[in-house]
């Protein structure tokens, strides 16, 4: 059999090297940071079913999540709706999620190099998981986990200007913070880089939370290269998880078409290992699959992004929502 090389030690990278372990196809992953590390995410799992769980060997890594089940929408400091949602999401830290993976992998015979960047070429035999863009951002992502910050709900967004912030309760009794902003310069401390940042969206009330909360200053994460939607492709390897397409934020799914753009490679690049499929055949098979499940959700997602960061068009869409013209389910769905 042939020798698979992930180059990304993320959720969709070893997600996938567990799974294909599990078929007994050699696998190699290089990641560049080591374990245990935090990454800027959302760290919400929402519409991933059971079975996709089960199928990638990973099902038993989320038993200490947090279950989330009541939702909290805020406009500024003007509630918009409170709901419950559609099914139980996970909160699970990617600090805790990604090392479990890495573990996993190795005992499983996965052959793991961190601290690594892969610079071989990208084309036969070679997965792209890295998520990483060589061009800058228009907006910036900051992530940061608390102690002692109550919330009024499991999952608490809050719409600013230009702006959202997530929290989610995860393991711990600890709290992720993660917000997607407009670029701009920062000139707080980095343990309050987060703070001011919320507090310039226009939601004072929230940064003066997070100021009274206590931070995990190692947890402190900003990112201001990616893009949004589907990925630029210019070689020949296979692309799963970010590398493939980023959803934006607020929909709490992108931890979850990860593992999903993970699964959807498993068989295609088992059966590329033992010489069933042609390369050209894999990579077609799984750009297919992806474009399938991802293409309208992705569409959705813009769009309902789009209406949210505008407060006219986000308070009408609360109202909507509010009156059960459109109910929040309905929305829900849509970016799942």
């Amino acid at each position: 059999m042939k020798t698979l090389t992930i180059a990304g030690g993320g959720i969709a990278g070893l997600a996938l090297g567990i799974a294909l372990r599990g078929r007994s196809i050699p696998v190699r992953v290089f990641e560049a940071a080591a374990f245990p590390r935090h990454r800027v995410c959302g760290e919400f799992i929402s519409g991933i079913r059971s079975g996709d769980l089960v199928a990638l060997g990973i099902e038993d890594l989320l038993a200490p999540a947090k279950r989330s089940r009541e939702t909290a929408w805020f406009d500024g400091a003007r509630p918009m709706f409170r709901t419950t949602l559609p099914e139980a999401a996970y909160g699970l830290s990617r600090h805790y999620l990604d090392s479990a993976l890495a573990g996993k992998f190795m005992d499983a015979g996965g052959e793991l190099q961190t601290g690594t960047r892969y610079n071989g070429k990208a084309g036969v035999g070679t997965v792209l998981a890295t998520g990483r863009s060589q061009h800058p951002s228009p907006w910036m992502g900051l992530k940061a986990h608390f102690s002692n910050l109550e919330l009024g709900a499991d999952l608490e967004i809050h719409l600013g200007h230009a702006s959202y912030v997530g929290l989610t309760r995860i393991e711990e009794d600890r709290v992720n913070v993660s917000g997607l902003f407009r670029r701009t310069r920062m000139v707080a401390s980095r343990q309050q880089v987060l703070a001011q940042a919320v507090h310039d969206a226009g939601l004072p009330e929230l940064a003066d939370r997070l100021c009274a909360a206590h931070i995990d200053p190692t947890s402190i994460k900003g990112v201001n290269r990616f893009h949004l939607g589907w990925q630029t492709e210019r070689d020949e390897a296979v692309r799963i998880g970010d590398a493939s397409a980023m959803i934006p934020p607020f929909t709490g799914n992108g931890m979850t078409m990860a593992l999903q753009s993970a699964l959807a490679a498993v068989e295609p690049l088992a059966s590329w290992s033992r010489g069933a499929f042609s390369w050209s055949d894999t990579r077609t098979s799984i750009r297919q699959t992806q474009h399938r499940m991802f293409t309208a959700r992705l569409r959705w997602a813009r769009a309902l992004q789009w209406l949210l960061i505008e407060p006219l068009s986000r308070r009408l869409c609360a109202t909507m929502i509010h009156r059960q013209w459109v109910p929040f389910e309905t929305l829900y769905r849509k970016v799942r």
